[in-house]
């Protein structure tokens, strides 16, 4: 078959394309640009534990970049209000509060330290309370430039231009598709016609495929402003990020939020009033010392400004993201980034649920109803995000800031705004949490027989514990996605035992009897435990990591309906299902 077309080199494209290799699709990238991309501390960008881990599983070391916060605090004037614990590592963790006045405080004309009584806590003396939620797990945040070469670089690193073609300086001027493949061409240095089985669009706000395609892109335009200034200095709260609502030096900021870096450095963002007012170096250079000398004390500290910018927001949603042989996704597809959504973020996401649909369509072929999937899944949690998006701003950013928003809530209220706009930053709650694809075209008509609940819901993102693989090494489950089914038998006790033994014993020959029969490719793996799981339950795990089925032992034709409905079923494809399970 012919490569997949993927259009546009920005973190997305480059995504992609690296996911595709990584499955041995072969793929030819157009990159408008010569190759490279301009170097601004200033556009940075914040990926939550599955984004980053999706990039990790890729080869493309992200986190070697970086260094993981230590913490979150959230401030409204004077006081703390909420303050949550950060830990590397744990991608499904928890939160916790940790009390206590505001930490680094200055001396006189800093923060006042007895203010303590806004500060959310579970209680407790210490972080070794029994039953303690575990801290919430750090996103990376890196330059969007420096994501960009480590793609490219883990790009390079395959070295084989039979897999990963990409063609500098060509932009797409026409598109045609019939039933076998997409036909582009381009214009540049390398104008030319391209033959490839699929195309994607990844080219950004103005995708040239998205108008080539038809397709319209409502939303709304402007919906926050930020002025941005990439600064070294010593903060208060080294390796915290830190988010402060009507911060008193101020009266026309309404949120102010800092987010380190390595080196010293930090992003400094500052909501703007609304209007399209020009921000000028001069008013800048105010609200850096303002501010600096706000959160540091009486005497603005030393600091060293780097880069400075202005960050529009725009909500947008394509009404299609597939036409035929062809996608969108990233930016192409969508525009979010108020209240801490990441765009960036969500175009990950997209590939991680596009990269194994089309692995399959190539290597194997696949049904209109998986093709499909893509829209129905992406597009809703976008979609379903940037309603909440939608829905909160009115709060959080009503006229006049927190005092007109506090008039018009019930009492207490203010503290669940704050914790809505932590957790979006966060990457929790309808903001910021990984998607639950709980109405997927590829689940079951009905929940098959034997279907039990554990303590992940249908088409949610599995949780990350340890797994004995096929080869007897005991590694993570989120390190296993990405190329196939996996099946997990849940079996307490098999640790200790030699793999020779339990392999044979018990309900592992039948399982792995109804695993080679599956109509994918399947890994069989072993778990000691599962949250919320019995003993002997059999989990069905998308290469994606969302969960397909929790099931109660081993039932073969309820686990082979379950597999065929992450495929699209046989009916769709017209694929008999004896052929179906030699693939």
């Amino acid at each position: 078959m012919d490569p997949v077309i993927v259009a546009g080199a920005g973190p997305v494209g480059l995504t992609l394309a690296l996911a595709l290799a990584r499955l041995e699709v072969p793929v030819i990238l157009l990159d408008e640009s010569t190759g490279g991309e301009e170097s601004r501390l200033a556009r940075t960008v914040v990926l939550r534990p599955d984004a980053a881990a999706l990039l990790e599983r890729l080869g493309c070391r992200v986190t070697a970049r970086t260094r993981p916060w230590t913490g979150w605090r959230t401030m409204r004037r004077r006081q703390l209000v909420r303050q949550v614990a950060l830990t590397p590592g744990s991608l499904f963790g928890g939160e916790r509060g940790t009390g206590g006045p505001l930490g680094g405080q200055r001396g006189a004309g800093g923060w006042d330290g007895g203010l303590t009584e806004a500060v959310d806590s579970p209680g407790g003396d210490g972080p070794d309370d029994e039953g303690a939620p575990a801290p919430t797990a750090s996103p990376v945040h890196l330059p969007q430039h420096e994501l960009t070469r480590a793609l490219r670089g883990s790009l390079a690193a395959i070295g084989d231009e039979d897999l990963v073609r990409i063609v500098s300086g060509s932009r797409i001027d026409s598109l045609e598709q019939d039933d076998h493949g997409v036909g582009v061409r381009t214009r540049g240095a390398q104008a030319t016609w391209w033959r490839g089985s699929y195309l994607v669009g990844c080219d950004g706000p103005r995708s040239t495929v998205r108008k080539l395609l038809g397709v319209r892109f409502p939303g709304r335009t402007a919906v926050e402003r930020h002025a941005v200034a990439a600064l070294r200095a010593e903060l208060p709260w080294p390796g915290e990020a830190v988010l402060h609502r009507s911060p008193p030096w101020r009266s026309i900021d309404a949120e102010v939020t800092a987010r380190p870096l390595p080196h010293s450095l930090w992003r400094v963002d500052w909501l703007l009033p609304p209007g399209r007012d020009l921000v000028t170096p001069d008013a800048l250079l105010v609200r850096v010392r303002d501010t600096l000398t706000g959160w540091c004390g009486d005497s603005e500290p030393p600091y060293e400004l780097l880069d400075t910018g202005v960050h529009t927001v725009h909500h947008r949603l394509a009404l299609r993201w597939r036409v035929g042989r062809a996608f969108l996704a990233g930016d192409a597809a969508h525009l979010l980034g108020a209240l801490g959504t990441q765009g960036l973020e969500e175009g990950l996401r997209d590939v991680d649920n596009l990269a194994w649909k089309l692995s399959l369509a190539w290597h194997h072929g696949a049904s209109e109803a998986l093709l499909d999937s893509y829209q129905a899944e992406r597009r809703g949690a976008v979609g379903a995000r940037l309603r909440a998006a939608d829905q909160a701003l009115p709060l959080l950013r009503a006229g006049g800031g927190w005092h007109a928003v506090r008039r018009t809530v019930r009492p207490g209220g203010a503290r669940g705004h704050d914790a809505l706009l932590t957790d979006g930053h966060l990457g929790q709650g309808p903001l910021g949490a990984p998607p639950v694809y709980d109405r997927s075209p590829l689940a079951p008509a009905a929940p098959p027989d034997g279907s039990i609940t554990v303590g992940t819901a249908p088409g949610a993102p599995v949780a990350d514990v340890p797994v004995t693989a096929p080869d007897g090494l005991v590694v993570r489950l989120r390190e296993r996605l990405g190329r196939e089914l996996l099946v997990v038998l849940v079996a307490p006790g098999t640790g200790v035992w030699d793999r020779r033994h339990w392999m044979r014993a018990g309900l592992m020959p039948r399982l792995a009897a109804a695993v080679a029969a599956l109509p994918l490719r399947t890994e069989l793996l072993v778990a000691e435990a599962y949250p919320g799981a019995p003993a002997h339950t059999v989990l069905l795990v998308r290469p994606d990591g969302h969960l397909a089925a929790a099931l109660s032992g081993v039932r073969p034709s309820a686990l082979y309906a379950c597999a065929d409905a992450v495929r699209g079923g046989n009916a769709a494809r017209g694929v008999p299902a004896e052929a179906s399970a030699r693939q």
